[in-house]
């Protein structure tokens, strides 16, 4: 008897092998909760394109957008699809992290676990070049007097967040601030706002006739080396800004092995390096662990400048 049982589990394990030794056998999808066009989008496609080529299954890159701050419908996707490695999610620091402080059921508690982290976003805080102030003190003086309006992706986002709080140490705050889905030229050339928070690629097409206040991160960007960060004129403010790959947390290691495997070999690619020449982007690939303590460090940061918020 003890025989039989030993013989069928073992038949079971070797099921369960062959099967996901198979993976992927059908279409994957990676999920942007985002508009076309950004870091984050070009880079995933690279990965899916490169996921496409070595296994030979049709991958497509979905963007689903849902407003800044949430609903976050592309990550709702993710986290409630079977966790089977076919729907694969490309998500900034704001969804793992974000996501279950700010009442979606579907992301709280945090459903998620990193694959990989691959980018590091060149964020900036920019205004209109014909602004009535040209860097981030001048703009301190002037809102002292002055209402300035601020544009962002989400005012619950890490990125709103550092910002907002890098004004209240500089000792103002902004007259008021709208969540916008895109934030590029046309944001700016419109008037709607005064000052908008935004990664670096968004306003390429228009950098001459931008002032890059600040840039969030803890360096400069390669391509405004004039503009400080952040974390010189504030240190405690210090924040990594990032994009990686995440899937539910009960998808088997066979899955994620294999996605990995694909993204770093697409992060090597002449395209994807490029886009460290291009844009000031850091590309790179943290493991899933370095991925893992990267997002507790942000965690405590993001602590620290709640509490400065008063949140």
């Amino acid at each position: 008897m003890k025989k039989i049982m030993l013989s069928a589990a073992c038949a079971a394990v070797a099921l369960a092998t062959t099967a996901w030794a198979e993976y992927p056998e059908k279409p994957v999808s990676f999920v942007v909760p985002w508009p076309p066009g950004d870091l984050e989008d070009v880079l995933t496609r690279i990965i899916a394109s490169e996921f496409q080529e070595m296994y030979g299954v049709p991958t497509a890159v979905v963007n689903k957008p849902g407003g800044g701050g949430g609903p976050f419908p592309g990550a709702v996707e993710v986290a409630t699809g079977p966790a089977d490695g076919y729907t694969i999610g490309s998500f900034v620091t704001d969804v793992p992290i974000g996501g279950p402080k700010i009442g979606i059921p579907e992301l709280s508690p945090n459903p998620f676990e990193p694959v990989g982290i691959f980018l590091t976003y060149p964020f900036v805080i920019a205004s209109a070049r014909n602004a009535p102030f040209a860097n981030w003190e001048e703009l301190a003086a002037y809102a002292q007097d002055n209402d300035v309006a601020v544009g962002h992706f989400g005012s619950f986002l890490p990125p709103t967040q550092v910002t907002f709080a890098a004004a209240i140490e500089s000792g103002f705050d902004f007259a008021s601030e709208a969540a916008f889905d895109a934030l590029d030229c046309n944001t700016l050339a419109s008037g709607d706002v005064d000052v908008i928070n935004t990664t670096l690629q968004l306003i390429l097409p228009c950098l001459d006739d931008v002032n890059v206040l600040l840039s969030i991160g803890s360096e400069r960007i390669a391509l405004t080396p004039d503009t400080p960060t952040v974390s010189e004129v504030h240190p405690e403010l210090g924040l990594s800004l990032w994009n990686g790959l995440f899937v539910h947390k009960d998808v088997p290691a066979e899955a994620r092995e294999k996605i990995e495997a694909a993204a770093t070999k697409a992060l090597q690619s002449d395209k994807a390096q490029a886009m460290i020449q291009e844009t000031g982007a850091l590309v790179y690939w943290q493991n899933a662990g370095e991925a893992a303590a990267q997002i507790d460090a942000d965690t405590a940061t993001i602590a620290r400048i709640e509490a400065l918020l008063g949140e």
